[in-house]
């Protein structure tokens, strides 16, 4: 069984048909990036499966369970993790209270009522923050970190709800070289508990991290396969990697 499987998935606004009968798979464990010309509806594909926008025809599956009408936390419920371009963190917190909070949010009611402590979850806090080398920034507000910085508190604090499939938008977007390195270090080790999908423009950075990559262009799968065999393929340096 595919941990995420899409089907067929069209979505239309008014007129304009955005994502044109795509159709993907992924599997625990693996890296799957997503990457097509600006416009090409990548964006669009991945907000139908993390359910900002509903698909208009198609079905989407997790573990399974069809989750194509499904609110986003309906989704998040049943393990789906997300991160978007722009970092989502509490700026005025530090390091420290924004992984808590992360935790928190991930335990039942009954455990938040028995009033899980700062002290019961240190364990988990450290080694999210010497995962993500934020260690030394513990107690830092995260207004003061570095854009790159404040990328992984996000990711950690994604992975500290134990996702089973993990979404990334653009996640090296304004990253130094050094920086870009270390987020798919960061990523591949992420990939050894869940599987992750990843939209991105920086080509070199997918080729490198990937298992599998597919190639979408006016909304639909020109291609699926991994890095060699996308890099080799006619019709992708056509329509996208001749562009870039």
């Amino acid at each position: 069984m595919n941990l995420l499987r899409v089907e067929k998935v069209s979505m239309k606004f008014g007129p304009l048909l955005a994502v044109n009968n795509a159709s993907l798979h992924l599997s625990q464990g693996e890296i799957l990036g997503l990457i097509g010309p600006n416009g090409s509806g990548k964006s669009t594909l991945l907000h139908t499966i993390c359910g900002r926008i509903l698909a208009t025809e198609g079905r989407i599956e997790l573990l399974g369970i069809d989750i194509t009408n499904q609110k986003p936390n309906l989704r998040a419920s049943l393990g789906m993790g997300i991160k978007f371009q722009l970092a989502r963190i509490y700026l005025e917190k530090t390091v420290r209270e924004n992984i808590l909070i992360a935790l928190q949010a991930s335990l039942s009611i009954w455990n938040q009522i028995r009033n899980r402590t700062l002290k019961q979850s240190a364990d988990e806090i450290m080694k999210l923050a010497s995962d993500f080398q934020l260690i030394d920034h513990l107690d830092t507000p995260a207004r003061e970190l570095s854009h790159g910085q404040r990328q992984w508190l996000e990711l950690g604090m994604v992975l500290a709800t134990k996702p089973k499939l993990l979404l990334l938008d653009e996640p090296t977007a304004g990253m130094s070289p050094k920086e870009r390195s270390d987020t798919s270090r960061l990523i591949r080790s992420a990939s050894r508990q869940c599987g992750v999908l990843i939209v991105e423009h920086d080509l070199d950075f997918i080729k490198e991290l990937c298992d599998r990559i597919c190639v979408i262009h006016h909304g639909e799968i020109v291609a699926t396969g991994r890095p060699k065999e996308i890099e080799n393929d006619e019709r992708v340096k056509e329509v996208y990697l001749t562009r870039a």
